[in-house]
């Protein structure tokens, strides 16, 4: 049983084409305190009211599930976490720089699909509607973040993000030039119940250095972590 108070209406969208699996899903999540609407296919689930966090098969009969994440992204920043049998990196790396928040690879068990959940449900604050977010703007350079409207700026265009990826970048820029360990940063954005690779977090380093245009924004520290400084 992985019932907590922290899942009790936790709304998914769950978009997968196997009956068996769908069904075996919406009687976890169900039991573990979530509400589960089930979608065979992606454009029904694009359609539908928005949920607190998406959970997308990649082999989807019409549209593919990275295509699903596409346009959930397109339009809002609701969690995604991908799901696939596919266990190649480049398909993880993919899902990622598009938008997904987090990759789970079948087969996978109840307790971490849950905890999964949680985490980017939390980092989010869609489960409660609101977090108390941090007014106050940061600014490294010509890059201001403003964590209120969760808006980045470089040289006044707009840097448009995940919500992962701006959830980095805020991390790392509230103090540049400091180096963050990687452990520190995966606490602290991914939080203590990220079961994933750390990998995860050099793809999403990529991601951000792709964006801001310059790979030296952020800087690896080899066997420590990364730094966020403005390039020479």
């Amino acid at each position: 049983m992985v019932r907590t108070d922290d899942n009790v209406g936790v709304d998914v969208v769950l978009v997968e084409d196997d009956d068996a699996i769908a069904a075996s899903l919406v009687s976890g999540l169900g039991s573990a305190g979530m509400s589960v609407r089930r979608y065979a296919s992606g454009r029904p689930a694009l359609e539908a009211p928005p949920p607190d966090v998406y959970l997308v098969d990649v082999g989807l009969p019409d549209i593919d599930g990275f295509e699903v994440c596409r346009r959930i992204r397109s339009t809002g920043a609701v969690p995604v976490i991908m799901l696939t049998a596919r266990g190649d990196e480049i398909d993880r790396v993919l899902g990622l720089e598009i938008g997904a928040d987090d990759y789970v690879t079948k087969p996978f068990g109840l307790r971490e699909l849950v905890a999964r959940i949680r985490a980017v449900v939390r980092r989010s604050g869609a489960a409660s509607g609101a977090e108390q977010v941090d007014e106050a703007g940061v600014s490294v350079g010509p890059l201001r973040i403003d964590p209120s409207r969760r808006l980045v700026l470089l040289d006044g265009a707009d840097v448009v993000l995940t919500a992962k990826e701006f959830d980095l970048l805020l991390y790392l820029a509230r103090r540049p030039g400091i180096v963050h360990r990687r452990a520190d940063i995966m606490e602290s954005v991914w939080d203590s119940n990220w079961y994933g690779p750390t990998k995860t977090l050099d793809a999403h380093v990529a991601a951000l250095r792709k964006k801001l245009g310059d790979p030296s924004w952020i800087e690896a520290v080899r066997g420590v972590g990364f730094r966020l400084d403005v390039p020479a």
